[in-house]
């Protein structure tokens, strides 16, 4: 089985990927770790398209079962037709916002308030972040996730991460 879970960020696609990993005792990949090069802080530098993608597509293709978590939009078409199932998260978004600056919070601590450049930084994903929900907005969106959604050949699921984790777990489950 190969799962791919999707939606805003902040929604909880990466709790619930690795909730859902441990239930069914499968491989977790996180988008992230492919689009972004280690570094300390996280997610400074980008990795190429090319690299990134070819990585992704190998770790996966050496997983019978596997759940993907991340927006694979811009990605190419293989991942239009490479899963069995998809399932869509959304969230308020005062919500979703309230957890991501949460978890800059937690990420970078005090260097919120000393180190201007994360700082900006930080204030740069947040302002794309609120986007999100923005039918105008070209970046990543809830329009181009459903457009998105529309053009791939499996099943979709959706479910609202409001609801308890293992709730949402329990819905994906009834789809196998």
């Amino acid at each position: 089985m190969k799962i791919l879970i999707i939606g805003a960020s902040g929604s909880g696609t990466t709790t619930l990927a690795k909730e859902l990993a441990e239930v069914i005792e499968c491989k977790h990949l996180d988008v992230d770790d492919y689009y972004w090069k280690p570094t300390n802080p996280p997610f400074q530098i980008k990795v190429t398209s090319e690299e990134r993608n070819k990585k992704l597509q190998t770790d996966f293709e050496n997983s019978e079962d596997v759940i993907v978590s991340g927006s694979l939009v811009s990605w190419g078409s293989y991942w239009q037709t490479a899963f069995d199932l998809v399932v869509f998260v959304t969230l308020e978004k005062e919500i979703r916002l309230e957890r991501l600056q949460k978890r800059e919070l937690a990420r970078y601590g005090d260097k919120l308030q000393t180190d201007t450049e994360i700082q900006e930084r930080s204030q740069a994903f947040l302002a794309w972040a609120s986007r999100y929900d923005d039918l105008k907005f070209t970046g990543r969106s809830i329009k181009t996730h459903r457009d998105w959604l529309a053009s791939i050949s499996c099943e979709i699921v959706e479910v609202n991460s409001k609801n308890a984790v293992e709730y949402n777990v329990f819905q994906i489950l009834e789809k196998f």
